[in-house]
């Protein structure tokens, strides 16, 4: 099964593990997106942006009016959605236009402690 992993890091972190990733040709085992903050995750990963994840899981590519289909919601508003995930990296663009996200199962990661 082919897993993403959604976690929250610092830009220097994310560097950091590429960097290494590169100097020793070991990548990584798992697909990650990170993003900066908690609150950039879930500005990013709003309710209905996570339904039109969970539809399009496993889908392959798919035109935005399918993926509004599947999610039984307005073209207009999954066009808007769909823009805001491309935008961050979350969704691809193929040749041809269909959006696909390539994974099968999405893991989210990240610590909240005491300040």
């Amino acid at each position: 099964m082919k897993t993403v992993t959604l976690d929250v890091r610092t830009p220097a972190d994310s560097m950091a593990e590429f960097a290494h990733a590169w100097k020793t040709g070991k990548a990584q085992k798992t697909a990650r997106i990170s993003f900066a903050t908690p609150e950039l995750l879930w500005r990013v990963l709003t309710e209905k942006r996570w339904e039109l994840l969970k539809v399009l899981c496993g889908a392959g590519p798919v035109s935005i009016r399918e993926a509004a289909r599947r999610a039984e919601r307005d073209v207009k508003a999954v066009h808007g959605d769909i823009t805001a995930l491309l935008n961050a990296g979350v969704l691809s663009k193929t040749e041809d236009g269909h959006i696909v996200f390539p994974y099968e199962a999405v893991k989210v990661e990240f610590l909240l402690q005491a300040a």
